[in-house]
């Protein structure tokens, strides 16, 4: 894996890969859905949608039980409503994987320096990393929304490389989904998947990343191991 060598930076992703953030989704999801008429859903149906961002999110729960011109005339009113859901309770459910702290010190400590890219709303994003103790570690962070292009588009990362002045070679995504595989190679990063995340119901082993690690902490000692 010598793809990791001369590494000097790394953009993680934050649900799926430092949080498990279903709770939080289903809490606010089916505050939204009772607020529209409709039943509660599971968390298990939900993980199989998240990743792509809010929108799309949206959009596939409401098409669970609405055809598309329903969901249309009522995306907006829904979308406010998941919105104001979110934030009440944004982190509240949520929870850290293992070793994430340990990971994130472990990469900083080998001088790499880091960013957090989410295809999550930034105003989301913000307060749940600092809530969860986790902002101090990234020098930049990048929402669904920061940018014109979200995540598999590989924008995101693109404008990682160039804030950091580094070029993609040097800079390895970590993710949990089959959408940080295919932005990473895209931008010709290397990338790192972990296996516990959400990636679309998809099995982690049929995405194509330079190797699976399982925890933060496994990845900071690989990536030391080939520097």
């Amino acid at each position: 894996m010598s793809v990791l060598a001369g590494v000097r930076a790394a953009i993680i992703d934050l649900d799926g890969t430092m949080l498990d953030t279903i709770p939080d989704f289903h809490v606010a999801i089916n505050g939204m859905r009772a607020e529209l008429g409709l039943g509660p859903i599971t968390q298990q149906q939900i993980a199989l949608m998240v990743g792509k961002g809010s929108e799309n999110l949206i959009r596939s729960v409401l098409a669970l039980d609405w055809d598309a011109d329903r969901i249309e005339a009522a995306f907006a009113p829904a979308m406010d409503a998941y919105q104001r859901h979110y934030l009440s309770i944004n982190g509240n459910h949520s929870v850290l994987y293992p070793d994430v702290i340990a990971g994130l010190t472990a990469l900083k400590a080998q001088g790499l320096r880091l960013a957090c890219v989410t295809n999550k709303p930034i105003a989301f994003t913000t307060p749940l990393l600092k809530q969860k103790g986790l902002d101090g570690f990234f020098e930049v962070v990048y929402g669904g929304d920061s940018l014109p292009r979200k995540k598999p588009d590989p924008l995101p990362l693109q404008t990682v490389c160039a804030d950091f002045d580094l070029p993609p070679s040097q800079v390895v995504a970590i993710g949990d989904s089959s959408n940080d595989a295919q932005a990473a190679r895209a931008a010709g990063c290397p990338v790192l998947t972990v296996p516990y995340g959400y990636n679309h119901g998809e099995s982690i082993h049929d995405i194509d990343s330079d190797g699976i690690v399982n925890t933060l902490l496994e990845a900071a000692s690989l990536i030391r191991s080939h520097n």
